[in-house]
């Protein structure tokens, strides 16, 4: 035969197709498949259980990058007078330390006073606001369960055991605290870390992407990393706003515990869009065992200070922040503080923005551009 009548004998021989090997397939085989379901199932359990093991040292590293994030306008902002990005970053910390100390020093000697003498003043406060024409007033109009009420909650309050019970224990709430101090050393090596070596981090990642998309990719992470830097600083000093506002409206309406409630402002005015309300009625709420008059006035007052930051503070403070829908916030405020508390609060939102911009900036234009 001739190489012609080979080719053509071997073109007539038809072509075997290897058989593909499917999941339905692999049903021949029980054995095969269940070790292989049994084997996946236990990988994915471990992982799972890992996970939750390692969720205390994710949430350290979550918090340091965001609070490093947070701190990088400011390095960069040294860095644009001319101070080189190392010493811009011992200046930041030099000043935090000293903020710090300054807090430690000023506010936290008085807070604890302050809670040691509510403490102990409950029972006059509740004699004071017994006699108040408030109180005559939800008497008259809800009888004798307001005083059992009343009193229930004073001997709830005033007992060592129920204060005890709440705190988990002296024991327990001593582990609390260290744990809680030891967290907060951790985060902030951490975040010197993430300082520092944030622009190496930022290059290594836009190189994960192709080549031709680099230059796309890096914007967007300057983008999103310079809105969460901008979200974060802004929401701290908007935060700060609020409790020297509550500091000076207590002081001059005669309220008690003028210390303590500035830091409570604070704290609470941190978590986004429903902060201030929050505080405003805890505050209001306290304010009403002086007196409805002086409770009357700090509403109002700071109704309207609520109504300056919303309107004249936020949008000087976030202009550099990615806009999000009022609807999205609240999603993600709820999203996040279920699944990480106060912190997963505050970075909902800037989460959330950074989300937004992907797809506004990748999966939009895919889509436009599909026929």
């Amino acid at each position: 035969m001739t190489d012609v009548d080979n080719d053509a004998a071997a073109a007539a021989e038809p072509i075997v197709v290897p058989e593909e090997r499917t999941f339905w397939a692999n049903l021949n085989h029980p054995f095969a498949a269940g070790f292989a379901l049994t084997l996946g199932g236990l990988i994915a359990f471990a992982l799972g259980v890992a996970f939750v093991n390692l969720s205390t040292i994710i949430i350290y590293i979550v918090f340091a990058l965001f609070a490093a994030l947070g701190l990088d306008p400011i390095v960069r902002l040294l860095e644009r007078r001319g101070v080189k990005r190392g010493w811009a970053i011992v200046i930041v910390y030099l000043g935090f330390a000293v903020v710090l100390t300054a807090v430690l020093l000023l506010v936290i000697p008085a807070v604890v006073s302050q809670i040691a003498q509510f403490v102990r003043d409950i029972p006059s406060i509740i004699a004071n606001f017994q006699t108040s024409p408030f109180y005559l007033w939800l008497q008259q109009n809800f009888g004798d369960e307001v005083g059992k009420l009343l009193s229930e909650v004073q001997q709830f309050l005033t007992d060592p055991s129920n204060i005890a019970a709440i705190g988990g224990g002296i024991f327990q709430f001593g582990v609390t605290v260290a744990t809680t101090i030891s967290g907060l050393i951790i985060v902030l090596v951490l975040s010197l870390y993430f300082l520092a070596s944030l622009p190496a981090m930022k290059q290594a990642f836009n190189r994960l992407a192709p080549a031709r998309h680099r230059t796309k990719i890096s914007g967007m992470t300057d983008e999103i990393t310079d809105s969460i830097g901008a979200y974060l600083m802004g929401m701290v000093i908007l935060a700060f706003f609020n409790s020297i506002v509550a500091l000076i409206l207590h002081l001059v309406l005669g309220l008690p515990f003028a210390a303590l409630m500035a830091v409570v402002a604070f704290c609470i005015t941190l978590i986004p869009l429903i902060g201030s309300v929050l505080y405003w009625g805890i505050a209001t709420g306290i304010a009403l065992f002086t007196g409805w008059v002086p409770a009357l006035l700090f509403a109002v007052l700071y109704l309207v200070y609520m109504q300056l930051e919303a309107y004249v503070l936020t949008p000087r403070v976030m202009n550099r922040a990615i806009s999000v829908p009022g609807s999205l916030v609240v999603i993600g405020a709820l999203v996040g503080g279920t699944l990480l508390g106060l912190l997963g609060a505050l970075v909902a939102i800037p989460v959330t923005a950074s989300i937004l911009l992907i797809i506004k900036q990748v999966v939009i234009p895919r889509q436009d551009a599909k026929i």
